[in-house]
């Protein structure tokens, strides 16, 4: 079996332009499906890496997300109040309430308005999240319409150089400020006192309260003391919680895409390969029933036909993914966050690693293997007499 298998991959340069449709079918077919893949990957990593266990985000009760719940400024403060919430030295709250507004500022790439989030937080925000730094700048005054900039917002929109002063929805707004979230979903926001947020689009209650939890248990000692107050229609859960739940909706149709699209190609690769395979198999007739006729048996025939196969569909993943990776690794996009959250963009780097370069692997194996398979029952099963006598 290895002699045959040996033999037939010495003569595949002979056929090196009937060879080179499998492997361009598919490259393409491995490219899309990681590109489109890589989506979803780079999305959840970005959520991923702004929840936190030991933070709980509070909403009402029958939201969803943070942008269709609301929480009344007396509410905020009675949640505050509830155990479970860790505290300073100072015995207040290491909690920050929270109001979002969706802005529309020019974008660096074709000047089109685009959606950006403006997020109006408390104080202690930095506190609450450690992983924020200051890149440059300094924070917002509260009482002012100042604001900080998130990097990945400062890399896809205009304006948002330190110093200088944007303009939307009538009002005037300074950055004083540029901030990172370690590669978080907050890298696309803009942050500015809560108090001036709720003042300037004047609105009396909040969207969400984050806490720090005082420990293991807390989160269930704080779900518990809101449920017994009958004056609270609220909830709380992890923001790990919030976030996985946050990205699956979008992540799961990223998926449904890639896979979709891939799998039409993929159907397309299999005919390709099919077609190849089969007029190699045809070319090769005397050969393989020489191959039959001196001792080699059906099923060394058999592999021969499938390795080169899985060979061509190696090398076209290779080509694939190594395109995908040149093409996409890195990127920055921007989109729309979750579920029925039409409010919060997160902008955030497609990321290429090992696992999507494994799927992309074994969809061309699968390729390859059907494409070799029903032309090499075919070798195997052709006459030996009849095809000597074609000679």
């Amino acid at each position: 079996m290895a002699a045959v298998v040996a033999f037939n991959l010495r003569s595949l340069p002979q056929r090196a332009r009937t060879s080179f449709v499998i492997v361009i079918g598919i490259a393409g077919v491995v490219a899309v499906l990681i590109s489109v893949l890589s989506l979803s990957t780079g999305l959840v990593h970005a959520l991923a890496a702004t929840g936190r266990p030991d933070r709980a985000i509070v909403l009402h009760k029958e939201a969803g997300n943070e942008v269709s719940s609301s929480l009344p400024r007396q509410t905020v403060f009675t949640i505050l109040e509830e155990p479970g919430i860790a505290r300073d030295g100072a015995g207040k709250p290491i909690a920050s309430a929270e109001t979002l507004a969706s802005i529309n500022i020019p974008r660096r790439d074709s000047g089109a308005l685009g959606a950006l989030t403006l997020r109006g937080v408390s104080p202690q925000a930095f506190e609450l999240r450690p992983e924020l730094r200051l890149t440059a700048g300094r924070l917002f005054k509260p009482g002012l319409r100042e604001l900080i900039a998130g990097g990945a917002a400062q890399e896809r929109y205009r304006g948002l150089v330190v110093g200088s002063r944007i303009l939307f929805d009538e009002n005037e707004w300074t950055v004083v400020g540029a901030f990172s979230s370690s590669g978080g979903a907050h890298d696309s926001e803009l942050f500015a006192d809560a108090d001036t947020v709720l003042s300037t689009y004047h609105r009396t209650a909040f969207n969400s309260v984050t806490v720090k939890l005082e420990g293991p248990g807390a989160l269930t000692a704080l779900n518990g003391a809101v449920s017994k107050d009958s004056t609270l229609q609220v909830s709380a859960r992890t923001e790990t919680q919030y976030y996985e739940q946050e990205s699956q909706t979008f992540a799961k149709l990223l998926a449904f895409i890639a896979y979709f699209v891939g799998a039409i190609m993929a159907i397309g690769a299999v005919f390709a390969a099919l077609n190849t395979m089969y007029s190699a198999v045809s070319t090769r007739t005397t050969e393989i029933a020489t191959l039959r006729a001196i001792g080699f048996g059906a099923a060394a025939v058999v592999a021969s036909v499938i390795v080169e196969a899985l060979l061509l569909a190696l090398i076209g993943a290779a080509i694939g993914a190594a395109a995908a990776w040149i093409a996409f690794d890195g990127n920055t996009v921007g989109t729309i966050s979750g579920g029925n959250n039409d409010l919060a963009q997160v902008i955030f780097h497609l990321r290429i690693g090992p696992g999507l370069i494994a799927t992309g692997i074994l969809w061309a194996c699968v390729v390859g293997l059907i494409g070799g398979l029903l032309p090499a029952l075919r070798a195997a099963r052709v006459p030996v007499a009849m095809a000597l006598r074609a000679v």
